[in-house]
């Protein structure tokens, strides 16, 4: 529901607060006070184009401004769009510059245009006489008669998912199946490349020692020998200058025990290095000096330089490498079993989605035929004599399904006799639109097949103008309908009819006034005595007069 409306330097409207309520809310006054200015206002918040030209003269910028109670769907265009909620409310600003250029605040953060209009159908429908009507789109039409049939699309939603969740998984592996087969050529050659090669973890690190080896053989040798001699063979070794120092300090400790553990760590000492001593040994009689194993070796790293360079830095990675190539043939090997169980997914789900799709589209077939002949009756009951079709074209080709069904809905209309049906958007008179969707509306709210599970809250509607072209019984009847349909949702209301004005559950006075050398307008929500004398001026003109008082206090009683 709209809560509040704001409009400051907005055309001929300096500063303007509408507080609205529940049910029935209307919006009289002089002609060119600003009653159609006010749902302009709303349009605009609506997502509406703007323009340089609404700002009021004199002024830097033009800010219209409104409050909605927040609905769940609203609530979730916003954290898809960014936006904090802002509890039970929705706040949308729009400011509109003299230089043309706007900005936009959803709950007081930063929003372009393009979230307005995806939460205006959650909000209201404003059929405004500036506007294009094309708020009222063919999904909209959809969703009216879906309202009206008590139809849900939960089922071809689910089978609609189903069935792009299949397809999508197949498309993916079919356009991956045509990459994988042209790359099978390549894997199988590097992995034969690899696994010729024999590889073993870290090998490339042991020949790289051994081959420093080989090629040093004779430094490596007579470095070995040099230090056994050293330690161990000659004469001036360091193992005879131990054992001469070991006999002395066994002397001295038979004498004096202070120096058994000498004795003792230089035998230990002297042990250590005759096992030092044997390995030097060892070690330079095991070099072989082969150039045959350094050839073969080099040859070896050469294999494995090679692989390194394409297909990993280490050994182990190439290994790595090998072992991934393995799994992408074994995976190509499966592939025809995978694609079969895909399809037979897929062709279950195109069966479903066929199905549930074909009974929707039966049964809004039976409630489109209803919807036209109440619509075609209750237009015609306003002033009008007109041809009411709600067409539904079906086509069950998969690139015109979608998430509510593969029907096209659209609603035609003929307001004069001989003239062919032509969809609703093509009607030139907006007093005529507000009227088509008057009856609309009411026609769904009073013969709609009460829904399975509940629907969501109804949103605001606007009608601008409703009362052009028709006077007397019509207008009684224009009146009659807003007000059953303002039982189910709000609705708000341009008139010029007291017939319409009476039956208000609130009436709000738009005046037109000078001050200061400038116009000002103000809206005023009318208390009972002052409404009176507002029906009473619709009925007689500026002179108020008694019997119009009468007349219109009979018409306000008549109304409820």
């Amino acid at each position: 529901m709209l809560v509040e409306l704001r409009a400051e330097n907005y055309a001929v409207i300096d500063h303007a607060i509408a507080v609205f309520g529940p049910g029935l809310n209307l919006l009289t006054g002089e002609t060119g006070a600003g009653k159609s200015i006010l749902v302009d206002a709303l349009a605009l918040l609506m997502g509406g184009k703007s323009s340089a030209e609404v700002v009021r003269h004199g002024a830097d910028k033009a800010v219209v401004s409104c409050v909605f109670e927040s609905t769940l769907n609203a609530e979730n265009i916003l954290e898809e769009n960014g936006i904090d909620s802002g509890g039970n409310d929705v706040i949308l600003r729009r400011e509109i510059l003299s230089t043309g250029k706007g900005r936009v605040f959803v709950n007081n953060q930063p929003a372009t245009v393009a979230v307005l209009r995806q939460l205006a159908p959650e909000l209201a429908l404003v059929h405004a006489q500036s506007e294009s009507h094309t708020s009222f789109d063919q999904a909209q039409q959809r969703v009216l008669l879906d309202r009206f049939g008590g139809l849900s699309t939960d089922n071809v939603t689910e089978a609609y998912s189903r069935w792009r969740d299949a397809s999508a998984k197949l498309d993916e592996l079919l356009q991956g199946e045509q990459d994988r087969l042209r790359m099978v050529d390549l894997w199988s050659y590097q992995q034969k490349e690899i696994e010729a090669a024999h590889l073993v973890a870290a090998e490339d690190e042991a020949l790289e020692t051994e081959k420093r080896v080989l090629a040093n053989a004779e430094k490596l040798y007579a470095a070995a020998m040099g230090a056994f001699d050293q330690l161990y063979e000659g004469g001036a070794s360091a193992e005879a200058a131990l054992r001469a120092a070991l006999r002395n300090v066994e002397e001295l400790a038979r004498y004096d025990a202070r120096f058994m553990d000498a004795a003792q760590q230089l035998a230990s000492t002297r042990a250590t290095l005759g096992d030092i001593a044997a390995s030097l040994r060892d070690y330079a009689d095991a070099i072989n000096a082969s150039p045959e194993r350094l050839a073969e070796i080099e040859d070896r790293l050469a294999i494995l330089d090679r692989l390194k360079r394409k297909y990993g830095k280490t050994v182990a990675e190439v290994i790595a490498f090998a072992e991934d190539v393995a799994r992408k043939l074994a995976e190509v090997e499966d592939r025809d079993e995978i694609l079969k169980a895909l399809r037979a997914v897929l062709d279950g789900a195109v069966v479903a989605y066929r199905e549930t799709a074909s009974a929707l589209s039966a049964e809004r077939a039976a409630a489109a035929n209803k919807l036209a002949h109440l619509a075609e009756a209750q237009i015609n009951s306003l002033a009008m004599k007109v041809r009411f079709e709600v067409a539904i074209t079906a086509s069950d080709r998969q690139a015109h399904w979608t998430s509510t069904g593969w029907d096209t809905v659209e609603y035609r209309i003929s307001t004069n006799p001989g003239e062919p049906l032509k969809p609703l958007h093509e009607i030139a008179s907006g007093g005529e639109m507000s009227r088509v969707m008057l009856a609309l509306k009411v026609s769904v709210e009073e013969g709609a097949v009460k829904p399975k599970k509940k629907q969501p809250t109804p949103r605001t509607l606007v009608f601008d103008e409703i009362d052009i072209g028709i006077g007397g019984r019509a207008a009684e009847a224009v009146g009659q309908k807003l007000k059953s349909l303002s039982r189910g949702q709000q609705v708000l209301c341009v008139t010029h009819l007291p017939q319409i004005a009476a039956f208000a559950d609130q009436h709000f006075l738009i005046d037109k006034r000078e001050s200061d050398g400038r116009t000002k307008t103000k809206v005023s929500l009318l208390d009972d005595r002052s409404r009176l004398h507002e029906v009473a001026r619709m009925l007689s003109g500026a002179k108020v007069t008694e019997t119009s008082l009468q007349h219109a206090a009979q018409m306000i009683a008549g109304s409820r």
